[in-house]
């Protein structure tokens, strides 16, 4: 089941959006529109034009204005992508070929920066300061989760509060701004945008581990990556943080980690997935997640009875049990 299954309503209006994206993207520069372009063509969720459009619903909606949002953060959100692909060397995302395996590490880096400045001219038609100010401290903020996650890659001895730490900036915060950002735009109360950031955060804690716990767990044709590149690109995600902790898994699984590292990320991990697997970090991780969600449903309790709360509700339930 994909996400737009929910809720087949707003399918007419993330048409929309989706149309704006590509456009979004287009320019003087051939290449930098084409490679852009090819990113975009990957697919994706689009969870965060979705919690834009879901967080408009709790003021006064208007799609015409809250495309800037959305199409921003996704933009956002996408141009972050390339850069990973290439600190991760990464070949395939979605099961596609990345800009830097298809082109090459420059070209990437440059349509990283060409889709980041895309989206900064788009945010230019917001003229709340308040929306500018949200998404300056995010981009920094997803800025140093970045060089923290390059700065633990195969660190072993990191803690659970530093990995969580790491996410919230990597991945929950822009989801969190999402659902805030849309409230905003169309004039909803601080009390509401706070709930929806409060929610959305939560939900972004949960939809990063459950990612983690994919990427153990799924297929390459589920998560459109071959199983394990995490821990092949260094990074160690909190699943496997858990089964460190477990004294007879440790040393077996270091051993395996260091040899990973040794032959920088070419040797197969599914030694080291089987132990994973196999040790009680994979449920504990599942009850983080579990909680996170129960948080964010908590939040939405909060929020006025409109179809849009029931939408966010199905959302958090499919974060939580999705397959890919």
């Amino acid at each position: 089941m994909k996400m737009l299954d929910l809720f087949g309503p707003m399918k007419k209006d993330m048409d929309f959006i989706e149309k704006q994206l590509y456009r979004s993207v287009e320019g003087e520069e051939g290449l930098l529109s084409s490679t852009s372009s090819h990113l975009l063509k990957a697919g994706g969720k689009r969870l965060r034009p979705v919690f834009v459009l879901l967080g408009g619903k709790f003021g006064n909606y208007d799609l015409e204005k809250l495309q800037y949002v959305a199409v921003t953060l996704e933009l956002i959100h996408s141009a972050s992508l390339v850069h990973d692909d290439v600190i991760d060397d990464a070949e395939t995302r979605r099961g596609k070929p990345t800009v830097k395996s298809q082109w090459d590490n420059r070209i990437a880096m440059y349509t990283g920066d060409y889709i980041f400045g895309k989206a900064l001219t788009l945010a230019t038609r917001l003229e709340d300061p308040k929306i500018h100010q949200i998404l300056a401290k995010a981009m920094v903020q997803m800025s140093i989760g970045e060089m923290e996650q390059i700065r633990d890659f195969f660190n072993t001895e990191q803690s659970v509060r530093n990995y969580l730490l790491r996410i919230r900036r990597k991945t929950a915060l822009l989801i969190a701004i999402s659902c805030q950002l849309g409230a905003i735009a169309a004039g909803a109360s601080d009390e509401l945008g706070r709930l929806l950031y409060r929610y959305g955060y939560n939900v972004g804690m949960a939809f990063q581990i459950r990612d983690d716990l994919l990427d153990l767990f799924g297929t390459e044709k589920q998560i459109g990556k071959p199983p394990g590149s995490d821990m092949r690109q260094g990074n160690i995600t909190l699943p496997v943080l858990y089964a460190l902790q477990e004294n007879e898994l440790r040393e077996p699984l270091l051993q395996e980690i260091r040899e990973i590292h040794k032959m920088d990320g070419r040797k197969d991990a599914s030694d080291a997935i089987q132990m994973i697997r196999q040790s009680s970090g994979v449920t504990t991780a599942e009850g983080l997640a579990d909680r996170f969600i129960d948080k964010a449903l908590d939040a939405l309790s909060r929020l006025p009875e409109i179809k849009a709360k029931k939408n966010l509700q199905d959302i958090a339930h499919f974060v939580n049990r999705r397959t890919y």
